[in-house]
């Protein structure tokens, strides 16, 4: 129930989405946070580098976007949270053999996607 998966069929792509609840708990949240961080940072072996950003959505969530680029299974990583209740992580795979150069318009076309939804997402209560 926490977790979903978007696909694209037509480019052999999924985005897999992860749910946590908060539940207005620091510590929580420091581990949900830590948990993304190590997981994206397993693709440092293979990766040139991983951009990073911190925003603001217009909502006022804070979601924090990760940009890896090399030779590596997910090329886009997110998270999102409100910091008290609710806290999500995304990451972008392809079903193919990695060639990030021949995949670079369909990862930013999902890019695109994933950045309106992280704008335009609001929590639903439990």
């Amino acid at each position: 129930p926490d977790w979903v998966e978007v696909y694209y069929p037509f480019m052999k792509a999924t985005v897999h989405i992860t749910y946590k609840a908060v539940n207005n708990d620091p510590r929580l949240l420091r581990e949900f946070v830590d948990d993304a961080y190590r997981l994206t940072s397993k693709h440092q072996i293979k990766a040139y580098s991983i951009d990073e950003a911190l925003v603001t959505t217009p909502s006022g969530k804070t979601a924090v976007i990760e940009e890896i680029e090399g030779e590596v299974p997910s090329q886009f990583q997110f998270t999102i949270t409100d910091s008290v209740e609710n806290f999500m992580r995304g990451a972008l795979y392809f079903n193919t053999k990695v060639q990030n150069d021949s995949l670079a318009p369909a990862i930013e076309y999902v890019k695109k996607d994933i950045i309106h939804m992280l704008n335009t997402l609001e929590w639903r209560d439990h």
